[in-house]
């Protein structure tokens, strides 16, 4: 009545105001007759969007078949009788910043790999090197291989010791004519995401890249690493500085240039 103030029936005993004008003052204000009617479910509620029920092993198994019905390779899906499916991923390397592998170590030969030894055991020695950028990696994977599985399958394979929790596996998607970047959770089925995209890599394909800056577990760097990256920040700011300083520079000059052209001329 005295401040216009307007609720929701359902909202009314929600109400706790101290509404005032001049030389007089009500508590608890519920005001009678600018009740709205109330509203619907969809504004008042929130409605949880239902999650999608998880395949059937028939729908598994038709999915399976489409997708080797247009794999141009041998790399095709087969399904288990527990309705699990194997299949193959490609990931591409795109690490900026260099690994850390063991030092003076023999390569892996069929042996360590039917054994399952791990050769970065073998020595404490460690050295670090650049990854070929954009090396692409072949993986035979489970539909219940993880994302988290996959990056520390990539890193063995490689025998960098460095913590997998620096790195991220994306997927890399392209949609009219732009390339779209999404990181992949750690519980994600990277095989299940290849099934339903198809075996082209054009229209999905994986990226491992180092983790993003505001997510880096600091803590899993060791002090030389990150004495290391200092380094490196110091030396890309001095190379900043010099391109901004030469760049001016060279404007400097054809200022100059032009003047000197210019002071024997009208006007």
């Amino acid at each position: 009545a005295d401040c216009r103030y307007t609720c929701h029936q359902e909202c009314r005993s929600l109400i706790q105001l101290d509404c005032c004008r001049p030389g007089q003052c009500q508590s608890q204000l519920s005001p009678e007759g600018t009740l709205l009617p109330p509203c619907s479910q969809n504004v008042t509620q929130t409605v949880e969007e239902e999650k999608p029920e998880p395949p059937t092993i028939q729908e598994i198994k038709q999915k399976i078949e489409k997708y080797n019905a247009k794999v141009t390779n041998c790399l095709l899906m087969k399904l288990n009788d527990d309705g699990t499916y194997t299949g193959f991923i490609k990931v591409h390397l795109k690490l900026r910043r260099p690994v850390t592998v063991p030092a003076g170590i023999r390569p892996q030969s069929i042996y360590d790999a039917l054994k399952e030894v791990n050769l970065a055991d073998m020595t404490d020695k460690r050295t670090s090197f650049y990854l070929p950028l954009d090396a692409i990696k072949q993986l035979h994977i489970s539909s219940t291989t993880t994302v988290s599985e996959v990056i520390q399958g990539l890193l063995k394979k490689f025998m960098v010791v460095d913590n997998p929790q620096k790195f991220a596996l994306f997927k890399e998607m392209r949609k009219d004519g732009q390339v779209l970047l999404q990181k992949l959770p750690l519980t994600e089925y990277p095989l299940y995401l290849r099934l339903l995209a198809g075996p082209d890599t054009d229209v999905l394909s994986f990226v491992l890249k180092e983790n993003e800056t505001g997510e880096v577990e600091w803590d899993a760097f060791s002090i030389p690493e990150l004495q290391n990256f200092l380094m490196i920040l110091d030396k890309e700011e001095k190379d900043k500085i010099q391109q901004v300083q030469r760049k001016y520079e060279k404007f400097k000059q054809r200022l100059q240039q032009t003047l000197k052209e210019a002071r024997g001329k009208p006007g």
